[in-house]
């Protein structure tokens, strides 16, 4: 008798194109946050004394969200909490960068991080981000939980 929550696993699968784009949607953020990290470096290297500790923080942060953003694009359904920590952030972000739109960058700012929402949200609808909470399924008798949805399945079906 096949086992029901691996086949259950299997037909919640994204897509494999839905996969691949959502997949890449996470690669080019990271890569666009490592940019960011490069122009980030030009601007403590200029920035007065009394913002260099601030800069410096924003900068380091950039290699952060760009490993999250690797980490999420190489195992989609594999990183509990990472997908929302990211939308949470950014959306956050967005949001009070619109609030104070007389503050300057605060204009960029929305744009870019909003730019990231949007991706990030893409990116999770079309790998089915959400997977990730599914518990491992139930043990067969004197075996090892069989996982209830893994990434490798996801590339090959």
């Amino acid at each position: 008798m096949p086992n029901t929550a691996v086949l259950h696993a299997a037909d919640d699968a994204p897509a494999p194109w839905a996969d691949r784009i959502g997949r890449w949607l996470m690669a080019f953020d990271a890569v666009a946050t490592l940019g960011a990290l490069a122009r980030g470096i030009q601007i403590m290297t200029d920035v007065s004394d009394e913002r260099l500790l601030t800069e410096a923080w924003r900068t380091f942060a950039y290699v952060l969200f760009a490993g999250l953003w690797a980490l999420v694009a190489v195992a989609p359904r594999g990183q509990r909490g990472l997908w929302e920590l990211l939308l949470l952030h950014k959306t956050a972000v967005t949001v009070f960068a619109l609030a104070v739109g007389h503050v300057p960058e605060s204009s960029q700012t929305a744009l870019v991080d909003g730019f990231l929402v949007v991706s990030t949200a893409a990116a999770y609808v079309l790998c089915r981000g959400w997977q990730a909470w599914r518990p491992a399924a139930p043990a067969p008798v004197g075996g090892a939980p069989v996982p209830a949805r893994t990434d490798a399945s996801a590339t090959h079906a």
